[in-house]
């Protein structure tokens, strides 16, 4: 296994160098690039050593001031002794593009030259201080062949372009904006090009350009109204103007995250840029919008403002996943986006943060950067800005924003001087709130209700576990939203280990709402009645309540399932199914998540200790009960809905069609061949799969003669193949598909992730056996995406003991001296002896 050395937050020093301008040349090629660095150095301590980062570089020269330097080498570091207080270091690099399969740095994407820089890529570019703490102006010329790449682009204003000998042509760039070397971007292709423009709240115009593979311009429209739209949000919400001349997103198809936020030239998975009704569905247009107003609102949050360390991510990504919540809710006007957000939370995070990966917002150390874009660092950072908002209000929120750019605008800062402006700006103080950005672990809330003579109350504490990486916990300041059924709503602020709350007086007990809106990221005990949870799910206000009480219902009857017994919760959920699907129809959205059967994922964690054989016995139980008892109101309900041209109504149906596919085998199949849309189209091939329907075979064959040569749509066809009954087995001729390739993370996050985190039939021998063979191969190729890929596994101590066995066999199987430092450092802390 690759040996790197651990690196700690508390060990955080100031670089000895600013670098203030970088100027840039790439004379690009596929297999022999060269790149020219010249910057300008200040020296910022009294170490005289500069200290270099690269890797995979062949060197060509160095010179300092005009002389040339001979190299010298100490911990993988090029070190180069600086006498004076500044210089301007030139130094002249080779790198193959073409054999990058990490996609880190500079590498090939189809037939285009693709940067990606974050976190740590710059150093497969050029010798440089790859640390987000160096800000500096940069300069870019770029040189390639004119036929092959006649569109060159990097960061910030384009200042000229022209003709040069032998076929080829330049293009500089120049950001005026300092930044630090991971927001560096470079494209060179031959794209079509989406134009439009936006003219700015202080009457700028700005140029808007998405550039696409040669014929998807029409389905690059969707992806320019979400960034108009994103860019008239950030305005009108936090008053941030765009405040370069052009904004350009380019789309690719080998990119091993969602997008890439680099300056004036955002970066972007394809498949999060291209859609159109017959190929992308309601919750992709959705899930695009989202994605571009993330990059383009880190253009303040991220980039004019950045992180001083990497510790510091979510300083970044929580506040802007935050933010694009926001727009989010806003743009696709669902009740079920909040309820999607903390699914995500109460499945990944959880699990994240109770095992061996567990670590705080802020982590106190890592081996390797890329293992620190987590669910923790991103969602939950998410939620305690959302916690913030609510503490202080939109108005307070909004001065603490304010406050925020006008300190620390154009500087790298850390999580506490985000907080420090929120905390000045009203006023107020948040020290203990800090503790969320330093506590790993999910507080447990436990209610309990005060009820004597009428007067009704809580009792609320709060315990955080131990966790693998603290074991020392202590109580978190966080808001706890009620409703108190038929009665009022309100939001009770926990700031101990325990606080008692008077709620009034009433001439009943009150049905209690807890934790309306998931309010806080805590896990919840609460003893409520099997009939309280039933009227919770038919009556509360709140979205996240109703399908919460359905889940606390299933949770009990599958718990007592599990030991051989019966339960009353069956019979009040399935009535409480019922009375939802005979009244009058309000919230389509709510009902299609309230008209689905936990997955197997997500009752993971509502146990302890897995009985996975018998959890996925639990959920065929369930859906069997609910289509012998409830086919007739569940039919009349589908039969309602199911031509209805509404997005809403098309979420229902397609839940619709997953709960009674068994039943239901001709119309998924009529529906299917009548789509009028994806949307339709998928949710009747994702109906037949999840019901293991003699037409699968037939559907999933048509659907590959249709979209065969639409890479993006197939990642579609590829996560039903890896979800299906039966997988195991076409696994070796899936992986043989020409849709597949090892080399695209796309694709193999779509067969192969899919198929280790969501198809039991990864928890076999011959699961675990195939895993062997396969992971091995995919970390050679792409270390990142790889250790992406294997969270599920490390979960290992929770399973039944022949699993565990098997699970820790093949943990330790893949530990061998060629193992990356991404896989490594995962693997080192799931297999590390407990305390």
């Amino acid at each position: 296994m690759a040996n790197k050395a651990v690196k700690r937050l508390a060990d955080y020093q100031s670089p000895a160098f600013l670098i203030t301008h970088l100027d840039l040349t790439f004379e690009l090629d596929d297999t022999q690039t060269r790149v020219t660095a010249v910057s300008k150095l200040k020296k910022n301590g009294t170490d005289s050593a500069l200290r270099l980062d690269g890797e995979h570089l062949e060197l060509v020269s160095v010179e300092l001031d005009g002389k040339t330097v001979e190299p010298r080498f100490e911990n993988e570091q090029l070190v180069i002794d600086v006498a004076g207080d500044s210089g301007e270091l030139k130094i002249v690099t080779l790198t193959n593009p073409s054999t990058n399969t990490a996609l880190e740095g500079l590498y090939k994407s189809g037939g285009a030259f693709c940067t990606q820089c974050e976190a740590e890529g710059f150093r497969r570019i050029t010798y440089f201080m790859d640390r987000p703490d160096v800000l500096a102006i940069y300069s870019s010329k770029v040189i390639a062949d004119k036929e092959k790449y006649p569109q060159l682009l990097s960061n910030g204003n384009l200042v000229e372009c022209g003709d040069l000998d032998g076929g080829r042509h330049f293009a500089t760039w120049q950001d005026p904006f300092p930044k630090p070397c991971y927001l560096f971007a470079l494209v060179a292709g031959d794209f079509d090009i989406l134009e439009d423009s936006f003219t700015t709240m202080s009457g700028r115009d700005v140029l808007l350009q998405i550039y696409v593979d040669k014929g998807r311009r029409a389905q690059a429209t969707h992806a320019m109204t979400a960034l108009k739209a994103s860019m008239k949000w950030d305005e009108d919400t936090y008053g941030l103007e765009y405040d370069l001349d052009r904004f350009m997103i380019v789309a690719v198809d080998f990119f091993n995250m969602g997008a890439m936020e680099n300056k004036g030239l955002n970066v972007f998975n394809a498949k999060f840029v291209l859609a159109d009704d017959n190929t992308a569905t309601d919750a992709d247009y959705d899930r695009i919008a989202g994605i571009i107003a993330h990059e383009y609102f880190h253009n303040w949050t991220g980039n004019r403002v950045t992180c001083r360390d990497w510790f510091q991510l979510s300083l970044k990504e929580g506040l802007t996943v935050f933010r694009d919540q926001s727009f989010s809710a806003d743009w696709a006007g669902s009740s079920a986006t909040r309820i999607h957000e903390a699914q995500l939370m109460r499945t990944a995070q959880f699990a994240e943060d109770a095992g061996p990966m567990s670590h705080p917002i802020r982590p106190q150390e890592v081996v390797e950067m890329n293992n620190f874009y987590t669910v923790t660092v991103y969602d939950k950072g998410a939620e305690v800005i959302r916690m913030l908002h609510g503490l202080l209000g939109k108005a307070g929120f909004r001065a603490g924003m304010d406050l925020y750019f006008k300190r620390h605008d154009g500087k790298a800062v850390t999580c506490d001087d985000f907080v420090d402006a929120m905390a000045d700006a009203n006023d107020v103080d948040l020290t203990a709130f800090k503790g969320w950005y330093s506590q790993s672990g999910t507080p447990i809330v436990t209610v309990t209700e005060l009820w004597e003579n009428g007067q009704y109350g809580l009792k609320l504490s709060q315990v955080t576990p131990p966790t693998a990486d603290q074991k020392e916990k202590g109580p978190l300041p966080l808001p706890f939203a009620i409703e108190l059924l038929g009665h009022s709503k309100q939001v009770l602020q926990l700031q101990g280990a325990e606080q008692t709350f008077a709620l009034g007086h009433f001439d009943e007990k009150p049905v209690l709402a807890p934790l309306c809106g998931f309010s806080a990221p805590v896990k919840l005990v609460f003893e409520q009645s099997d009939d309280e949870l039933a009227a919770l799910m038919e009556k509360a206000e709140d979205g996240f309540v109703r399908v919460d009480a359905a889940e606390r219902l299933l949770q009990r009857l599958v718990a007592a399932w599990l030991e051989g017994q019966e339960h009353p919760a069956l019979e009040l959920w399935l009535n409480a199914l019922h009375g939802i699907a005979s009244r009058p129809l309000t919230d389509a959205f709510l009902d299609a998540e309230l008209f689905k059967v936990p997955s197997v994922n997500a009752m993971l964690g509502w146990f302890e200790n897995i009985d996975l054989d018998g959890l996925v016995a639990a959920r065929t139980r369930l859906r069997s009960q609910v289509r012998e008892r409830l086919f007739a109101v569940l039919h009349d309900r589908y039969q309602m809905v199911k031509d209805v041209k509404e997005k809403g109504a098309r979420a229902l149906t397609n839940s619709l069609l997953v709960l009674l596919a068994e039943s239901l085998e001709n119309a998924i199949e009529e529906r299917y061949f009548q789509a009028r849309n994806m949307t339709e189209r998928q949710g009747a091939l994702a109906a037949a799969v999840a019901g293991n329907l003699a037409i699968s075979d037939k559907l999933l064959s048509d659907f590959d003669d249709k979209f065969g040569d639409n890479l993006q749509v197939m990642d579609k066809w590829l996560m039903l193949q890896g979800q299906r009954s039966g997988a195991l087995k076409r696994m070796p001729k899936l992986t043989e598909h020409s849709a597949f390739s090892w080399n695209n993370p796309n694709r193999t996050r779509s067969l192969i992730g899919v198929f280790i985190a969501h198809n039991p039939e990864a928890h076999s021998d011959a699961g675990y056996q195939w895993l062997s063979e396969v992971l091995p191969k995919l970390d050679s190729i792409n270390p990142q995406a790889t250790a992406r890929m294997v969270g599920p596994l490390l979960q290992w101590r929770r399973f039944d003991a022949k699993r565990r066995q098997s699970l820790e066999a093949l943990l330790t199987g893949l530990q061998t001296p060629t193992t990356s430092a991404d896989l490594g450092e995962l693997l080192g802390k799931a297999l590390a002896k407990k305390d």
